[in-house]
Formats: structure tokens, C-alpha cells, sequence
């Protein structure tokens, strides 16, 4: 596959990921979104752009942590504070 190719699958899947968030296909929704972010991540990664392995190499343990929650493996933290 090429970059180019990568940039534009990887798009697809966040965009699928955004739109399902807001149709509130949840958790599935995190799976295309990281698979994306994923894939934007690699991208960064053969390019040596720092900025977009930042922002999508943060992106996944973020999703991940929604869906651990989501499962009950973790709580919320936020209802630490309140």
C-alpha cells in the first residue's frame, strides 16, 4: 500500500469511527476510529512527522481506556470528582 493510499483508508475509518459515534454505535465505533488513528499513526511513523504520531499515537490509549470502561474493567474516573 502506498502513503497516499494509507492516508486515505485511514481517513475512511476515522470518519466511519465519527460518524458511528454519532449515530451511538458505541463501542464499535472505537474499533474503526483507532483502526484509523492506527493507521495515521504509521504514516507519521514512515514519514517522521512527531505532531501526527502525537495525535493519533494518543488517540488509542484514550479509545482503549472507553472501551475497558465500557466493559466494566475500569471506572470512571470523573465520578472520582464529583
Amino acid at each position: 500500500m502506498t502513503l497516499s493510499a494509507l492516508k486515505w483508508v485511514s481517513t475512511v475509518f476515522i470518519l466511519t469511527g465519527i460518524l458511528m459515534a454519532q449515530f451511538k454505535i458505541y463501542p464499535y465505533y472505537i474499533f474503526m476510529h483507532s483502526i484509523g488513528a492506527a493507521g495515521w499513526l504509521a504514516y507519521g511513523y514512515f514519514i517522521s512527522d512527531k505532531a501526527i504520531m502525537t495525535n493519533f499515537g494518543l488517540q488509542i490509549p484514550i479509545f482503549a481506556s472507553g472501551y475497558l470502561y465500557y466493559h466494566g474493567y475500569i471506572a470512571n474516573i470523573f465520578e472520582l470528582f464529583s
